[in-house]
């Protein structure tokens, strides 16, 4: 069972494909969810989908503009899209026959 939030990061690396890392993977989000996210909160997620092997991760090359630094890259794994698959399913199986009311009732 994967988190909202793990939801949304996998989410976001799939839509970046194999050049995804920290920086554009939390721009998507907020592009997307209109919430602001910290990119700590985004990579301390990265490291946890990795450790369950839903996601990979390379080492770019060292760029000049990063003070020689790589950026690390992320694509999601074939087990994570079936994660994907299975808590999407999960929710339209909980939504199905829900009806929700404009407004919600007093108590």
């Amino acid at each position: 069972m994967l988190g909202e939030f793990e939801q949304i990061v996998l989410l976001a690396v799939a839509r970046q494909g194999e050049f995804g890392y920290g920086v554009t993977i939390r721009q998507e989000i907020e592009r997307r969810t209109s919430r602001g996210v910290s990119l700590g909160a985004v990579y301390v997620t990265l490291v946890r989908l990795e450790g369950k092997g839903l996601i990979e991760s390379r080492e770019g090359e060292a760029t000049r503009v990063r003070g020689g630094r790589a950026k690390r890259h992320y694509r999601l794994r074939p087990s994570g899209a079936c994660a994907l698959r299975a808590s999407r399913a999960m929710l339209d199986r909980m939504w199905d026959g829900v009806e929700l009311d404009a407004e919600p009732e007093r108590a």
